[in-house]
């Protein structure tokens, strides 16, 4: 599908999901005011409250009280029941119209009592007390367990059945949302453990699962019973969630979309995160919010740079940004914050998918140019010059030295049977290329009356790697060298190793024919680069130039 058209109908969907799940509202309420101290008679729906404050100041056990007043506009229906959703800190009594209709732990008790009752709770309204008009809602509460952590009472009046099952089936659904994430985590990490593809893949799999991690603790208030002493618990973790997503996704983009200074614009963003984390910190649902907003707003400068680089993915990813914007201008908190972070690993997954491709297309493209080059030097071994030169230099030595002539010709099949058993492979031992080395030489030697010597410095003869590299360059040193003043050519092999690397270096000790001339990259050398791209990707670099005494060949693998 394209993924411009999966942006519009998400987009689209969630616009409907939003209009689809609003109800008619069966209330309407005031603003709770409240009043330190315990009197039985602030329960009942008459008391004048009007002196009473819009917030109050707890600093241990003490009991307090809240008031609010609540309009029902519409009766309930034959078999219907209405239910209040309460959203507090502290353990309470809950009154309507001054008669007790649940209890929600043990206000004023708490020190004698174990930590009981839940920080959201539903509460049945008595058919009797459910009626169309105005009522009052009274708390008696204490926060012994958690002082100086008063918040304002949340009040929601709704059909009871609804409001028991319709955050369940909420749940269930978010669940199943996190589960697809979940998967997507451990594919990529399973990916990146068998196939090392990089880092990007890693970050995304992370990510996957942080987000995977942030919904379940995010709905889990919905089937665990919490206590409100424990709920800064989990607002610690959903903050930390969120902060290790803030930083995780500019530095997925910034891999992606490349641009000068990274590492410090990487430092400086990391800063201004920690900054907005610890600021407003147990402003918790604030703190989230602002630090998705900055991640927003610092992904979206990395990906409009590479929009304007024109690099390939990077419009259908501001696409996807502006469509988060939009999903937060047209939606409360909870949809657009997950809304639009499961928009944004979209877009991470669309610009991962983008970067696979290249690299499966470059990979198979290595593999025709390899095949082609294969060929190119199968051809280049055999070809005619190669084979009347060779044949000229064969009849020379049998006619002056028979012995040496049968030695020539064992020499020459040998090169051509080693050729065979490796061109074929991706990887094969040094050890193996070096022999195949020492019997060119061997020919050489024959055709060209020079004395070549071979030199090998910490080689691990098991090491691997892709057949002919090292004979191609032993041919170019052949060709563009002369012999020093003793008629000798040395070639010498130098193999250092590293925890992340490892180098193999060729010299050719003898006097280059024409220092001044320029390189050109023949066949030889894009064989060379085919076959490492081959069997390495873009992990390796090759470098070639004069040197005082010859000339050196630089071959450097990352682990």
């Amino acid at each position: 599908m394209n993924f411009k058209l999966l942006y519009r109908l998400l987009i689209f969907i969630t616009v409907i999901l939003v209009s689809s799940c609003s109800r008619s509202k069966y209330y309407k309420t005031h603003d709770s005011v409240y009043m330190l101290g315990d009197q039985s008679q602030w329960a009942t729906k008459d008391w004048d409250h009007q002196q009473w404050k819009n917030e109050v100041d707890v600093t241990g056990g003490e009991v307090f009280w809240s008031r609010t007043e609540v309009e029902i506009t519409e009766a309930p229906e034959l078999f219907q029941r209405y239910g209040v959703f309460i959203n507090t800190f502290g353990e309470y009594d809950l009154f309507w119209d001054g008669v007790l209709i649940g209890k929600n732990g043990n206000p004023g008790q708490e020190a004698t009592h174990e930590p009981s009752g839940e920080l959201w709770a539903t509460f049945s309204i008595p058919d009797t007390l459910a009626t169309k008009g105005s009522h009052v809602v009274a708390l008696k509460t204490s926060l012994y367990y958690f002082p100086n952590h008063w918040r304002k009472l949340y009040i929601h009046v709704d059909d009871y059945d609804h409001l028991v099952r319709s955050e369940l089936i909420n749940t269930a659904f978010m669940h199943i949302f996190a589960g697809a994430f979940l998967i997507a985590s451990l594919y990529f990490f399973f990916l990146f453990l068998s196939e090392k593809k990089g880092y990007p893949i890693l970050i995304f799999s992370i990510n996957c699962f942080l987000f995977f991690a942030l919904i379940m603790m995010e709905y889990v208030k919905f089937y665990i019973p919490i206590h409100y002493s424990q709920h800064h618990i989990r607002l610690e973790i959903i903050g930390g969630l969120t902060f290790c997503i803030a930083i995780l996704v500019p530095l997925y983009f910034s891999l992606q979309f490349p641009f000068p200074k990274r590492k410090t614009v990487l430092i400086t963003y990391i800063g201004v995160l920690l900054f907005v984390f610890l600021i407003n910190h147990y402003s918790y649902d604030l703190t989230a919010y602002n630090m998705a907003m900055t991640m927003w707003f610092f992904s979206f400068g990395i990906i409009l740079f590479g929009a304007y680089k024109k690099t390939k993915g990077a419009i259908i990813v501001l696409l996807a940004l502006l469509s988060c914007a939009l999903i937060n201008a047209i939606t409360y908190y909870d949809i657009s914050l997950f809304a639009g972070f499961g928009i944004i690993l979209l877009g991470m997954f669309y610009i991962l998918s983008v970067r696979t491709k290249e690299q499966r297309l470059a990979y198979e493209e290595s593999l025709v140019q390899s095949t082609r080059l294969r060929l190119e030097l199968l051809k280049k071994n055999i070809q005619p010059h190669f084979l009347m030169n060779t044949l000229t230099s064969l009849i020379d030595w049998v006619e002056e030295s028979p012995q040496k002539g049968v030695a020539f010709i064992e020499a020459l099949a040998q090169e051509f049977k080693l050729f065979n058993q490796i061109e074929n492979q991706t990887l094969i031992p040094i050890g193996q290329e070096i022999e195949l080395c020492r019997t060119h030489l061997n020919i050489m030697e024959y055709r060209k009356e020079i004395k070549y010597h071979w030199e090998e410095e910490n080689i691990d003869p098991n090491q691997k790697i892709p057949p002919g590299i090292l004979h191609t360059l032993l041919e170019n040193g052949i060709t563009h060298s002369l012999a020093n003043e003793n008629n000798s050519v040395t070639f010498k092999l130098i193999f250092e190793t590293g925890d992340t690397y490892k180098t193999y270096t060729f010299l050719t000790i003898a006097k280059v024919r024409d220092l001044e001339k320029k390189i050109i990259e023949g066949t030889g050398i894009k064989y060379i680069k085919a076959r490492l791209t081959e069997s390495y990707a873009s992990k390796w670099n090759f470098s070639s130039e004069a040197i005082p005494n010859g000339w050196k060949n630089s071959i450097k693998i990352d682990n």
